[in-house]
């Protein structure tokens, strides 16, 4: 049958594994270091997994594929997660079955203050967790900036612009020092007045004095879709 279901680009997939944590139906697995849709018929298409993914490797795609199979599906994590993994996927069902109007999405902000003057660096917030720099723009142009980018990270939000951006280098240089933070994902429009904060994130890398830091910059579109991801050191 044709159906939406979950397509992977393994050349942009680094197999980090937040997909597969993702996906509440345990239909990807990281596979020789990278994620796999291990089974069609355990992809529901609809797409939970693609907002936890940073790299841009996964998106919903319309295809002939297999039928999703929800029985199949739910005696497969019985036998390999457990209760967990069951109630994990029962309330997942729940909340793609509810009617919209009785859906209330949690938010996956987990620190306050956000905006990158008011931070301090050193704060628990940071510590072993990825750091988003995020422009203000960009959560009002996607609905996925917390399904995608917030969910297990620290963030951090600011306007090359319009902020008075003179100690944004150093406090960024600063929070990045702390050598739990794996690494940084810079999110902006497709502006030119954004890519200010793409070049602000690199001096922060540099100040940090870390070689380790995996670093990314995600251009969105003004419709809010992913336009781009690549690299910025």
């Amino acid at each position: 049958m044709r159906r939406k279901i979950i397509e992977i680009d393994e050349s942009l997939c680094d197999g980090c594994g937040d997909c597969a944590a993702g996906c509440a139906e345990g239909a990807i697995q990281i596979i020789e270091g990278k994620a796999r849709l291990v089974r069609e018929g355990y992809c529901d298409g609809l797409g939970d997994c693609v907002g936890a993914c940073h790299s841009g490797a996964l998106k919903v795609v319309e295809r002939d594929a297999a039928a999703y199979d929800a029985r199949a599906t739910l005696e497969n994590l019985r036998a390999t997660g457990g209760a967990a993994a069951v109630r994990r996927f029962e309330e997942a069902q729940a909340r793609h079955d509810a009617p919209d109007e009785a859906v209330i999405i949690p938010s996956e902000l987990q620190q306050w203050p956000v905006q990158l003057h008011l931070v301090r660096p050193g704060s628990p917030c940071f510590r072993g967790r990825e750091l988003v720099v995020m422009s203000t723009c960009a959560p009002l142009a996607s609905a996925e900036i917390h399904r995608r980018y917030l969910r297990g990270r620290a963030v951090v939000v600011a306007c090359p612009k319009l902020d008075k951006t003179e100690p944004y280098a150093a406090k960024l240089g600063a929070i990045l020092a702390e050598p739990s933070v794996p690494g940084i994902i810079v999110v902006i429009m497709e502006v030119p007045c954004c890519r200010g904060l793409s070049q602000l994130a690199r001096q922060g890398i540099e100040l940090s004095g870390r070689d380790d830091l995996a670093a990314h910059e995600h251009t969105l579109a003004l419709t809010g879709q992913l336009r781009s991801v690549r690299a910025i050191r």
